[in-house]
């Protein structure tokens, strides 16, 4: 038994290392950086139904993120957490719903585990500062899945209705895979239930029309902005229809070939992003995962009516679903984090509430030990070495922390209503988190363009009109934190004398036979920020790899 006010601390504490993050690091380029942008510039165009980049058609992601964090930014100010605010409600609402889910199926003790599990795992951190559609899809998916559940145990309209809607604007979030992962998390679950009688109810009719309508206003503004005018370009492939680029060619194009892009797409990809992304609880969730398999073989593929399989099979079936797509990128498969986390949960509660496998509880403290221990190594690494901007304080914390959990445990008694291995996955991932976001990560944010060359055009007041960004040197950062879309050219016949440049700073001999009288205002580091490398991490060798930008005012006048 975990005890509310244990609970409700250890929630607390994750909240606010969440908050931490998405108030004090800087937006990372490419996608969340990209996603302020855009609706910093719907808010600017007042354009709510048509989407540009940049003063570009945009049909890329659908447009919940950009509507509600345009909402955000025009109630708080365009301020980087006011963008990020939305997307962490959805992520307290992802932790909520799962909890909630949990209950209907497991006692409270495993619902709270469900609650910890997902609150806490790395991911959640990530999604919360590094905001891009993912946050919002999961907490859109689960709370379908929890109302659905829900819906299936009482037969109560508001249960079905808030789950048609949740999936709604599930799809105007990232698309119909809001929609694909209820379908496939009931599925296995009817068939080993054998209640064939799901399938065919006709209440889905009410739903699916729910949906349509919610979708309404999103279709119209892709048909007036692409199916309207046939042959825009996006990514340099003539677009023809909006409504099928987002109704199929988006998701399902990535299994026909019609989706341009190609990356990543090995079927374990996105398996070993879990290892790090669903830290602490990873080896805990594969080993639960065989376990829930283990059980329903014993079981001869049947489930009572007090059983689940929503979340096993459903986190299967869509894993392998997103495995063999012909793009994939890690966070992909956050969107099943939720199931994860009462996969996880369920086993927990076997491992060590119920003593279910008792041959197992020895080897997994023992490995987790291990793995906890390099992750407090690797932070205080992190907060010694790579910077010399960051403080003794943080290096001196993360000693006094590590040093407390090596405390805790291996000291005999334990103060907490919560097995101590938990407590102390739990106690690891926050204070890495709090120290990365409070220390690290906005150090090396200084090292990325945008937010820095902004940061100087707005203290110096420079004339956002009369700033290019030329050649390559681009950061979508950059016209978030300017607050303007500032004009780009790629070639110097089309420089004026008048414009301030944004360049590499090697362009800078170039610009000179041309503009003689040219002068520097500012420079600054360029690094592509989520691509560290151990040449960038290591300061001695940091200046190698470490390209620059510079701020030129072309015909050198005041």
């Amino acid at each position: 038994m975990i005890s509310t006010r244990l609970f409700y601390t250890i929630l607390f504490l994750s909240f606010i290392t969440c908050l931490t993050g998405m108030i004090l690091i800087p937006l990372m380029d490419i996608d969340a950086a990209q996603y302020a942008s855009i609706s910093r510039e719907m808010l600017e165009r007042k354009s709510y139904l048509q989407f540009y980049d940049i003063g570009a058609d945009y049909l890329d992601k659908p447009p919940m993120l950009f509507w509600l964090s345009a909402l955000s930014l025009k109630i708080f100010g365009i301020h980087d957490w006011a963008y990020r605010l939305p997307s962490f409600g959805f992520a307290m609402l992802a932790v909520y719903a799962s909890y909630q889910f949990a209950l209907i199926f497991y006692n409270k003790t495993t619902a709270q585990l469900a609650a910890i599990v997902l609150a806490t795992s790395q991911a959640l951190f990530l999604i919360t500062h590094d905001v891009r559609c993912d946050t919002m899809l999961m907490g859109w998916v689960i709370l379908s899945i929890w109302q659905l559940a829900a819906w299936f145990k009482t037969n109560h309209w508001k249960n079905l209705l808030l789950a048609f809607i949740a999936i709604a604007g599930g799809m105007m979030t990232k698309g119909p895979i809001a929609l694909i992962v209820p379908i496939l998390a009931f599925s296995p679950h009817f068939i080993l239930q054998r209640e064939w009688k799901q399938f065919f109810r006709w209440e889905y009719l009410i739903g699916l029309i729910v949906i349509a309508i919610l979708l309404i206003p999103m279709s119209i503004g892709l048909y007036q902005q692409f199916d309207l005018h046939p042959g825009k370009l996006i990514n340099n492939v003539p677009i023809q229809s909006g409504l099928r680029f987002y109704y199929w060619t988006q998701s399902f194009g990535r299994y026909t070939g019609e989706n341009s892009f190609h990356e990543m797409s090995y079927f374990s990809f996105l398996l070993e992003n879990m290892l790090w992304s669903f830290l602490p609880w990873i080896l805990f969730f594969l080993i639960g995962l065989l376990v829930s398999f283990r059980a329903i073989i014993l079981n001869k593929f049947y489930l009572t009516n007090k059983e689940e399989w929503i979340s096993t099979g459903g986190f299967i079936l869509t894993y392998c679903i997103l495995a063999r797509s012909q793009a994939q990128l890690p966070h992909y498969i956050f969107v099943v984090f939720p199931l994860a986390a009462i996969v996880t949960a369920k086993f927990l509660h076997q491992l060590f509430f119920t003593n279910e496998l008792p041959f197992l509880k020895k080897p997994l403290i023992i490995v987790h030990a291990i793995v906890f221990s390099l992750l407090w190594a690797v932070l205080i690494i992190l907060m010694r070495y790579p910077f010399k901007e960051l403080t003794a304080i943080a290096f001196g914390l993360s000693i006094i922390l590590a040093i407390g959990f090596f405390w805790y445990l291996f000291n005999r008694s334990n103060i907490f209503s919560i097995p101590k291995i938990i407590f102390a996955a739990v106690f690891t991932i926050l204070s890495i988190n709090i120290l990365l976001s409070t220390n690290f990560y906005p150090n090396l944010l200084q090292y990325q363009m945008g937010n820095t060359a902004a940061n100087f055009i707005n203290q110096q007041q420079l004339p956002k009109d009369k700033i290019v960004v030329y050649g390559d040197g681009d950061s979508r950062a950059l016209y978030f934190y300017g607050q303007y879309c500032f004009k780009h050219k790629s070639n110097r016949q089309a420089l004026l004398p008048t414009d301030i440049v944004i360049a590499y700073a090697d362009s800078i001999k170039g610009l000179t036979q041309s503009f003689p009288n040219l002068k520097q205002l500012h420079i600054g580091a360029h690094f592509a920020v989520s691509q560290l490398t151990a040449e960038f991490l290591n300061p001695a060798t940091r200046a190698s790899v470490l390209p620059f930008y510079a701020i030129i005012d072309l015909d050198g006048k005041p």
